[in-house]
């Protein structure tokens, strides 16, 4: 007997880290130290638990590849990510990151679509309309690469984002990922 794979609808939601999760630098978050986490997004992140959504970061993370930092001191920002958003009642179920420079040339960085293809592939999930949460425009170009859907924070980049011509036509604009997922959650 021939049983067809099945392609779950998961109750998933990615978030990008940097920006939307805690507060961005433009000489990247290089330590533990310089990792603050937005008000509000360790509980907005606990509140996608409370609803049954399993919460992925899809992160393009650079500095490892310039050599700013180095993986054990990306581990240890993760560790403190998670650390906060666990003493909000949440949990971060899986973080990808890619840690190539453009010049690379990878499929992993955003806005290439490697990083959600391959949390697609992990969960044998179906990325149409998940929402995907980001600042920056490659966040939501990613995001629209793979059918699901881009949702804007005017947190971080995003108030430059939005103003930008190339900004895909379904993005859904929100103030922070508080309010984000304030929508998900009663949508």
């Amino acid at each position: 007997m021939h049983h067809p794979v099945l392609i779950r609808k998961m109750k998933l939601v990615i978030l990008d880290r940097d920006g939307v999760i805690n507060f961005d630098s433009d000489q990247f978050i290089k330590s533990p130290d310089e990792w603050v986490p937005i008000p509000g997004s360790p509980e907005a992140i606990a509140r996608l638990n409370q609803w049954g959504y399993r919460v992925v970061v899809a992160t393009n993370q650079s500095g490892v590849g310039r050599g700013l930092f180095e993986m054990d001191t990306l581990n240890a920002i993760h560790e403190k990510m998670i650390r906060t958003v666990h003493q909000a009642g949440g949990r971060i179920d899986a973080i990808f990151f890619c840690p190539h420079t453009n010049v690379d040339q990878c499929d992993c960085r955003k806005p290439r679509a490697g990083m959600l293809e391959e949390i697609a592939a992990r969960y044998n999930a179906d990325l149409t309309d998940v929402p995907a949460v980001g600042d920056s425009l490659r966040d939501l170009q990613a995001a629209v690469s793979v059918g699901a859907q881009p949702m804007l924070v005017l947190t971080g980049k995003g108030h430059k984002t939005r103003l930008d011509p190339a900004l895909p036509n379904n993005t859904l604009v929100f103030p922070d990922l508080a309010a984000a997922v304030a929508h998900i959650t009663t949508s």
